[in-house]
């Protein structure tokens, strides 16, 4: 036995792995391999892996009850034979040490520790055929993946670089010769004398790998990283439909779609990498304070700030999968640079921000930024980034993923990691309280309050506590009434309870790139760009000139809501709250009146409607949002901030 748990070590290990657990008991009782297993099998090692326990039972979420495994290896066997499988499973990922009987109060249970599959691995699929057989872990469980996901993980098991392929049908005349001049000129400056610089321009296209031939094929033509690069918006659409790259400066230190500066592909430039390179790269710089220092009797025009997001920015675009239907999108505040790219990472973001691996997913668009002085070596970009940033003693950067629809993150905040506005304001609505916290749980409070909210994962990446020792501390301050939980599991995160809905993120809901069906575009009269046919920007006009919905209120937690809206809630949810059980219909009517004009979480549902909140996320709430009765207030499902209001049909605004 490696391991003696209890359940509450469980609902830590909850909130630092994807964990699922199954009673796997059999019908005779004494332990079987649930067929079940090997959808959760694939979609943990498709998505970032995880721990599946067989026999415990989780119910309701976050309540853990051991029940063990009488027959043990009988289970055991059963797996390991089914794992070499190939009419089963398409791959084994697991080694012996990957599988362990434990401990679970005196109860022993199999632990199988699942990992994040290679990219060369996926899609990881039941069966011979991944077109129905893929699955994808989300919050609510194991999903069956769509063709178009199945398709998007064999192209990235199959293109070593995405950019790499020639193009049929396109030459020299799509290309923006302004762009290539800027370029060229570059060139010289980094590489004076080099033999590539006088070189006629096809031959110098060639040689720097966006011009290139197919020998399976036997064609030659213009890369797809070539036109990338130097092509014109409108024919790199031709290739890509979804491409689009966003600049925004918003002037406040906080979530919001309003912005001062703004570029995308508009026709009034080429709207092409290199030249989104140049001019986003001068906007984020220009504020900067460059301290005077001399280098060989010249000014330095760079520190370390300058070369931080140099790289952020580069790795934005060389990273991006393009054939996806989120933008890439820079974000400046005062406060904070974002950066999001198209596509999760081809390793996990623990192994990258170490260094000394790389994936990089365009690599041709990699190898152009090198040769101009853009980009580091492979594997060196974050790292960089992390130490550069550490440098000026500021907060450490954020970097996340999105399964939904697929993207990466990252949050470059400029403040400290113990800012002195952060201190004084927890000190005066907290007093004794705050100042009786240890370190890392002052640092918590100060997270909370500095990023709107912290979670286990974001502890973990400030401290060097042990995983076991934060979620006890995150326990004992709910308990103490200073911070507020919302969601379960892996999802889990806290607010302060002043703020629970201020996160300080660089993206808002409308950023994350997915519009649910019946919903509103996000500003009026202007499309989301990673749905528009053609750029939103093009005779619109600027949103601040436009009048904007009102806000609704957001309830999360109940006893955060107003006593009187408390007993309104628990009047409009008595049909169903008082009735074990009800028909579907009455139920999702009671829902969209609980829900017009305001958004509640799922707990405050549960709550009101007296059920069990995992059931009704999953039997109900989803639904609803699919078929577009409900609206979401964040994108992604996962988000441990998610809300519901009713849809706006055109009967309620007849009666408004």
């Amino acid at each position: 036995m490696n391991d003696t748990l209890n359940s509450l070590d469980l609902a830590g290990l909850s909130e630092s792995v994807d964990l699922e657990c199954k009673a796997a008991q059999g019908r005779d009782g004494r332990g079987e391999l649930p067929d079940d297993f090997w959808k959760s099998y694939s979609a943990m090692a498709n998505t970032d892996g995880g721990v599946i326990l067989l026999g415990v039972r989780e119910k309701p979420p976050g309540s853990f009850h051991a029940l063990g495994l009488a027959e043990l290896e009988r289970v055991r066997k059963a797996l390991w034979d089914n794992l070499h499988n190939r009419k089963q499973i398409s791959i084994n990922l697991l080694g012996e040490q990957d599988i362990d009987p434990i401990t679970v109060d005196d109860k022993t249970v199999l632990r199988i520790r699942v990992p994040r599959a290679p990219r060369q691995s996926r899609p990881v699929h039941l069966g011979n055929n991944p077109f129905g057989g893929t699955y994808l872990r989300r919050h609510e469980g194991d999903y069956a993946a769509d063709d178009e996901a199945v398709r998007r993980l064999l192209a990235e098991r199959i293109e070593d670089s995405r950019d790499e392929r020639v193009l049929k049908g396109f030459d020299f005349g799509d290309l923006d010769p302004d762009s290539i001049a800027a370029y060229r000129n570059r060139f010289a400056a980094v590489k004076p004398g080099h033999v590539w610089t006088d070189l006629p321009l096809p031959d110098f296209l060639e040689r720097i790998g966006a011009w290139g031939r197919n020998r399976e094929e036997g064609i030659s033509g213009l890369r797809l990283a070539g036109l990338l690069m130097f092509g014109r918006a409108e024919v790199i659409r031709d290739a890509l439909p979804h491409y689009m790259v966003d600049y925004q400066e918003r002037p406040e230190a906080r979530t919001e779609r309003r912005w001062i500066d703004r570029l995308v592909p508009d026709g009034s430039w080429s709207g092409n990498v290199y030249d989104f390179f140049r001019k986003v790269y001068q906007k984020l710089t220009a504020d900067l304070k460059v301290p005077f220092q001399l280098q060989s009797g010249q000014r330095i025009e760079d520190t370390p700030v300058h070369e931080a997001l140099r790289e952020a920015l580069v790795n934005t675009l060389i990273h991006a999968d393009f054939s996806g239907r989120v933008s890439v999108l820079v974000v400046k505040r005062p406060d904070m640079f974002g950066f999001r790219n198209p596509g999760r990472m081809r390793i996990p973001p623990e192994l990258a921000i170490h260094g000394g691996n790389s994936d990089c997913r365009n690599r041709r668009l990699q190898t152009m930024f090198q040769l101009v002085g853009y980009g580091d070596h492979a594997g060196s970009g974050l790292p960089k980034i992390y130490r550069n940033w550490a440098g000026q003693h500021w907060r450490r950067p954020v970097l996340y993923e999105l399964a939904e629809p697929e993207q990466t993150l990252m949050e470059l905040r400029m403040s400290s990691l113990v800012p002195e506005r952060a201190v004084a304001e927890l000190t005066t609505r907290l007093g004794n309280q705050f100042a009786a916290q240890a370190e890392t749980g002052r640092l918590a409070l100060i997270t909370a309050q500095v990023e709107g909210l912290v979670s286990h994962d974001r502890l973990k990446q400030i401290t060097t506590d042990h995983p076991a020792d934060l979620t006890k501390l995150l326990g004992q301050l709910v308990r103490d009434g200073l911070l507020i939980p919302d969601g379960t599991g892996r999802g889990m995160v806290y607010f302060l309870p002043w703020h629970r809905q201020t996160m300080a993120a660089a993206f808002d809901a409308t950023d994350f790139g997915s519009r649910m069906p019946g919903a509103e575009p996000p500003e009026l009269g202007i499309e989301p760009p990673e749905l528009g046919i053609e750029p939103p920007e093009l005779g619109a006009k600027p949103p601040e000139s436009d009048t904007k919905p009102p806000e609704l209120a957001t309830y999360h937690d109940w006893n955060a809501i107003p006593a009187d809206l408390q007993e309104a809630l628990l009047t409009l949810a008595a049909p169903v709250a008082r009735r074990r059980r009800t028909s579907a219909e009455i139920l999702r009517t009671t829902i969209r009146t609980l829900c017009t004009g305001r958004f509640l979480g799922l707990r405050v549902l549960a709550h009101a409607l007296q059920r069990d909140a995992d059931d009704l996320r999953k039997r109900t709430l989803t639904p609803m949002v699919q078929e577009g009765a409900l609206l979401p207030a964040f994108a992604s499902t996962r988000d441990p901030r998610q809300a519901y209001t009713a849809a706006v049909t055109d009967t309620t605004r007849l009666d408004s």
